[in-house]
């Protein structure tokens, strides 16, 4: 089979397009023909080699699947040859998604949404599970609720704002004044143009000094520090993002403010979830542009580049 291989870690030429040995699933195992995967933030921090102890090179990455079971190992009972699946591979853990097959356990496979194409269903996975994970499991996001997610229009930004929509919250968002359409049609109440505004000044302006109850940080930088001045008393504040240095959260403290930090793991609950978000048209991923296999590198190298002009996430179509 074709994969896209991580010969050393670098910039988006240490990929390299090679025939490899086609997987064979094990017992509780299935293997999937990939019709589509996508790109993450992830992705490009594997590649650039922020977490060498994790991944033993040469690898084949990649963290969305969205596919068609082509044989089951021994044991697996909830799928069979022909289902169409969604799921993202155990990260850190095995073979990623780069590659025409996949071999995954059944536990954390999903029956593709049917309203979903298979590159907008790889769009969600890792996204639709972080958002789900960030906002109900660990920030416990509730109905009349308010919540600031940092980066609305990215990949995760754009889920987060319809799952709390979903959720009856009154969502507000930051971005740049090219991607508030984008954002408001996600169903942001309040799109802040970061780039003109101080995002903790609308804040209490707009809540009359309260604050929100949930802060969704996607983008880093010194958002820990200064999110807890936009934070209501007992509000929380959920991060995906890599740590890179200390920051001061005193402000933090006189809000007796709770902080998450989310490593999304891999389950079939979420995915069902998300599934029936999707079916009650809730929830839909946009793909903002798509590559094939093999430009892999090039669909590396537009979204680590700022404002490349893309709204929420690229697809990776692979052919049959």
């Amino acid at each position: 089979m074709k994969a896209q291989i991580l010969k050393s870690f670098g910039g988006p030429e240490s990929f390299e397009l090679s025939d490899v040995a086609k997987p064979v699933p094990h017992a509780g195992q299935v293997l999937v023909r990939v019709h589509a995967t996508s790109i993450n933030p992830l992705d490009y921090q594997v590649r650039r080699g922020d977490y060498p102890d994790y991944v033993p090179l040469p690898a084949i990455t990649g963290h969305d699947v969205s596919g068609v079971v082509e044989e089951v190992g021994s044991g697996v009972t909830a799928f069979a040859p022909g289902d169409e699946v969604w799921y993202t591979p155990q990260i850190f853990d095995g073979p990623g998604s780069y590659a025409e097959y996949h071999v995954a356990s059944e536990s954390i496979i999903g029956i593709k949404p049917p309203s979903l194409s298979h590159l907008e269903a790889a769009s969600l996975t890792l996204v639709g599970g972080t958002a789900w994970e960030a906002l109900v499991v660990r920030a416990a996001l509730r109905v009349g609720e308010s919540i600031l997610i940092h980066g609305g229009a990215g990949g995760v930004g754009h889920v987060a704002i319809q799952l709390a929509k979903a959720i009856g919250a009154k969502v507000f968002t930051t971005a740049r004044d090219t991607q508030f359409e984008f954002a408001r049609s996600m169903g942001a109440d309040v799109i802040i143009d970061y780039e003109k505004e101080d995002y903790v000044d609308v804040i209490m302006r707009e809540t009359g000094g309260h604050g929100v109850d949930v802060i969704f940080d996607t983008i880093g930088g010194d958002t820990l520090t200064r999110s807890p001045n936009a934070l209501a008393q007992l509000g929380r504040v959920v991060s995906i993002v890599d740590i890179a240095k200390p920051q001061n959260v005193i402000e933090a403290w006189g809000k007796n403010a709770s902080f998450h930090f989310v490593f999304t793991r891999q389950n079939r609950g979420k995915l069902d979830e998300l599934s029936a978000l999707i079916e009650r048209g809730q929830l839909r991923p946009h793909v903002g542009a798509v590559y094939s296999l093999a430009d892999i590198p090039l669909a590396h190298a537009r979204l680590e580049t700022r404002n490349n002009g893309l709204l929420g996430k690229i697809a990776i179509t692979i052919e049959p």
